[in-house]
């Protein structure tokens, strides 16, 4: 159980203001082969999902504090997601998933008041496909 929460926490700051690489940790659970795939899969796609949700809420409610050092995302990253945004609008939040980009997305997304529900039906395909593409090719060359 201990091995599971420690996923979820991975993921969740991983979506969040805290650089790290989940997909590691998820990819040593499953070729480990000690560990349900479903509930692996499922406990990664929820955690990085609501640390979307935690970008989100910045975004709604904290976008003055911006210009603070401790403020997790830079001035380049949210301009660079508001061009995705404004080029692909809502659609673009199917891009969550990708590296640099994605969590800036989720933040420009509440700055923008993005409808929570829609965010997070949008949100949660992008970050559950990742995961499951990543338990995909672990279990075709690991196990």
């Amino acid at each position: 159980m201990e091995s599971y929460l420690g996923l979820f926490l991975s993921t969740l700051l991983a979506a969040t203001i805290i650089p790290f690489s989940s997909e590691v940790l998820l990819g040593a659970m499953e070729a480990s082969n000690t560990f349900n795939t479903l509930v692996l899969f499922g406990v990664a796609s929820i955690g990085n999902t609501l640390g979307s949700v935690v970008n989100w809420t910045l975004g709604r409610f904290c976008l003055h504090w911006q210009n603070r050092r401790w403020f997790p995302f830079k001035s380049n990253n949210l301009e660079h997601a508001s061009h995705w945004f404004n080029r692909y609008g809502k659609w673009s939040l199917l891009l969550a998933w990708v590296p640099i980009i994605g969590d800036p997305l989720t933040f420009v997304a509440g700055v923008l008041r993005v409808s929570f529900p829609f965010f997070l039906i949008l949100v949660a395909i992008s970050k559950a496909s990742r995961y499951l593409i990543i338990l995909g090719l672990v279990n075709i060359y690991w196990t």
